[in-house]
């Protein structure tokens, strides 16, 4: 976001501000420069520009820089496996070296200005990117890549660098991955995988491997993206392409710092209208985490609840390990749509059962008691002293013959059941086996999911190894943690693309006349009194208190008959940040005498204090309602983030609260009420009347237009305590804390 400037801005307005700042004057979309209605408000893209990527991973013809044969060299390894990749996808490799005639018996251009044809892909094997940029420009290189490192992850000379060659790189209307990445674009895939693929975009390529290794399992993968620096292209990029790509079924991500937080959420919303599953590592969660991150990529982490709420707000499935993303991403890519929500864990062992079901509920997935009539239905193949309510227990003896097959269909046969799982804790061939190829066949013959947990630590069994693996209808998983992670994912991610409407698609596009009324109430750099706080959330709609602005003690007395008694007084200013703490607020005030006594009180402290007063508040006192907060930040990834939580002190004791970026709809404003410890306070406790919920909605959303339109002028927002009334009598803002930037 860039500096404040006041006075209407229109989109177009803000356009010029940012060609006359020296940013990109363009946004892309789609590939096409954007027109005003692909614009909100602030002038920011609301589509996610997809970059044409099949010639950086399918090109025609490669070029070399740096190209080697030579032993004992770097180069020469990477030279020799390029070669090797380029034959794989059928391309020409044109190796490039100032003094070589040949490369491996390949001839070789002495620069890129001889090359024999226009290439798609340069790869830049050399010390120090930036003066070839040049060279690939009168080339016409389409993408280039660029290994070196000594940029962004070495502190503020580097990042000064990866800047230079940042625009360099625009300059030349090229596209760049990396600087500081590896080889694992070119790594060898499978090709003899079928269904639906992962593609993996990871940040620290060794962090990828375990992903890439599930081929080996039978999982297929069809990119990686080893993003590095992000000088250019990046993780955002990356989602967009995939998330056109036909063959892709889910994009697998490690992530330690985001570029653009917009560029992101963008991306992210392309991926949801598709329907196409985003599972990420992001890193950063600690203080720790953060600077590690930072060190490596040299990029900013973000606020992590921020990070953690966008990602939730645009269907992101974030997890925490490795194997989690593993499993996750292989579940989603493959399984299809859910036919039901219903879990039934069905096990060979009472105390499976018990042990995986009670793990799944506390995670919180569905798990369905069985009909009667079902579970008349199992009893004719399980004994009657076993519970089959779910889970369900067959006591072992009826997998080894033909029942175990019976019982398998009658569970899936349920129409409210969408997942079975079945935990196998260890190898006992006579019964583990036979469950395990009866589990295979049936997920051969259903459209519902199938999953097994096969808990050997060993791994080298043929029922895990063979009967399992070699299933593409099983999903097999070796943790009772991974499998429900996953199974929960699944659930989520396919009731979310259900329900998914872009905010986008709604967000406004031109200023509203409250934006206008506000401009003269902007004070770069200041903090605004309460007064002219008030004024600002008036102009938007939000309702404030009956008050008046005196600044005399016969003045105070007047306004109080105006207002009504009992009222509040508050000493008002623009220095005044904690009024409660200096004791510049009097409640329950009933008589005129009180009044004049607390003007001359409020207005002692004041000049005591050193605090410079625009006046003293004679406020309407309210008192029955719920207290809560809702305000905007600046986060330095996403911009303006919008915050509702429990109010007055609780804010700061209890941290309740919830975080979204805008532009957002009505029911992700609903769930941040959801997501709140507190939220059984709105609806009434101990005798308490439920709240105007509604009107707490009506002022996040009043709230996150001011964030939209405002974003550039406010620093910080924060109505603390908004007093939210018995329901069907509205919202009242007692108290308004404005920054501008």
């Amino acid at each position: 976001m860039l500096g404040s400037t006041h006075g209407t801005l229109t989109t177009d307005s803000r356009r010029a501000r940012v060609i006359a700042c020296g940013e990109q004057p363009s946004p892309v979309v789609h590939g096409r420069p954007a027109d005003v209605d692909d614009l909100d408000v602030s002038g920011r893209p609301l589509y996610a520009g997809v970059p044409d990527l099949d010639r950086f991973f399918r090109p025609e013809s490669v070029a070399v820089v740096g190209a080697s044969d030579a032993e004992g060299r770097p180069n020469t390894g990477i030279t020799r496996q390029l070669i090797a990749w380029a034959e794989r996808v059928g391309a020409r490799l044109h190796p490039v070296h100032p003094t070589r005639q040949s490369v491996f018996g390949i001839p070789c251009s002495p620069s890129l200005a001889d090359l024999p044809e226009q290439v798609d892909l340069a790869v830049l094997l050399v010390g120090d990117p930036l003066p070839v940029i040049g060279e690939l420009a009168e080339a016409k290189v389409k993408f280039a890549v660029a290994f070196a490192s000594g940029f962004a992850e070495t502190g503020a000379e580097g990042a000064a660098a990866q800047a230079h060659l940042a625009a360099a790189v625009r300059r030349a209307g090229l596209r760049l991955l990396g600087p500081n990445t590896n080889l694992n674009a070119f790594e060898k895939f499978r090709d003899d995988l079928d269904g639906p693929a992962i593609a993996l975009i990871t940040q620290s390529g060794h962090q990828g491997r375990p992903v890439f290794a599930m081929q080996e399992l039978g999982v297929r993968l069809s990119h990686w993206a080893p993003t590095g620096n992000e000088a250019d292209l990046e993780t955002a990029d990356f989602i967009s392409y995939f998330s056109e790509q036909p063959e892709i079924g889910a994009i697998a991500c490690y992530v330690e710092g985001l570029k653009d937080g917009r560029s992101f959420l963008l991306a992210a919303d392309r991926a949801a209208r598709r329907g196409v599953p985003v599972v990420a590592v992001k890193v950063g969660r600690t203080e720790t985490g953060a600077r590690t991150a930072a060190s490596h990529t040299g990029k900013l982490t973000g606020a992590d609840t921020v990070v953690d709420a966008a990602m939730r707000q645009y269907g992101v499935i974030r997890v925490d390990g490795l194997d989690e993303l593993q499993d996750t991403a292989a579940l989603l890519a493959r399984a299809r749509a859910p036919r039901a929500e219903g879990v039934v864990v069905y096990s060979i062992s009472g105390g499976t059962g018990a042990h995986f079901a009670d793990l799944a509920t506390a995670a919180g997935l569905p798990l369905p008691h069985l009909s009667a009539p079902k579970q008349a239905e199992l009893h004719q193949w399980i004994p009657e002293y076993l519970s089959v309510t779910n889970p369900v227990d067959n006591g072992g003896h009826p997998v080894g013959d033909w029942r175990g097959r019976k019982i398998i269909d009658a569970i899936l046969a349920d129409p409210e059941v969408g997942v079975l799982i079945c935990p196998i804790t260890g190898p006992f061939p006579p019964m583990s086996d036979k469950l395990a190829q009866d589990l295979v066949d049936a997920a051969e013959q259903t459209d519902k999911l199938v999953c097994v947990v096969w808990g050997s630590p060993v791994g080298t069994e043929a029922a895990y190894r063979e009967t399992l693996l070699g299933s593409s209808k099983v999903a097999t998983f070796r943790t009772f943690a991974n499998c429900i992670t996953a199974v929960r994912a699944y659930l989520d991610h396919h009731r979310f693309v259900a329900a998914y409407r872009s905010p986008f698609d709604e967000a406004p596009r031109t200023p509203s006349p409250s934006f206008r009324k506000t401009q003269a109430l902007m004070r770069p750099g200041q903090q605004l009194s309460e007064h002219a706080a008030k004024q600002l959330l008036r102009a938007y709609g939000i309702r404030v208190p009956r008050e008046q602005l005196v600044t005399s003690a016969a003045a105070a007395v007047r306004a109080a008959s105006l207002v009504g008694y009992p009222v509040v007084m508050k000493a008002s200013g623009a220095q005044i940040a904690h009024k409660t703490e200096l004791g510049l607020v009097k409640i329950g005030l009933t008589s005129a005498s009180q009044v004049r006594d607390a003007y001359r009180e409020l207005t002692d402290i004041a000049r005591y204090e050193g605090i410079s007063l625009d006046g003293v508040l004679v406020c309407q006192m309210v008192e029955r309602g719920v207290e809560m907060v809702v305000g905007v930040t600046h986060d330095q990834l996403f911009g303006p983030t919008v915050t509702v939580g429990l109010g007055g002190v609780l804010v700061e004791v209890l941290r309740d609260a919830a975080v979204r970026v805008p532009p957002f709809g009505e029911d992700q404003a609903r769930g941040m009420l959801d997501e709140l410890r507190g939220r059984a306070l709105l609806e009434g406790v101990r005798g308490g009347p439920p709240v105007d919920v509604d009107a707490l909605i009506e002022v996040v959303m009043r709230v996150q237009r001011m964030a939209l339109e405002l974003g550039d002028d406010i620093a910080e927002l924060d109505i603390n305590p908004l007093m939210v009334l018995p329901r069907g009598q509205g919202a009242v803002a007692l108290d308004a804390l404005v920054v501008c930037r």
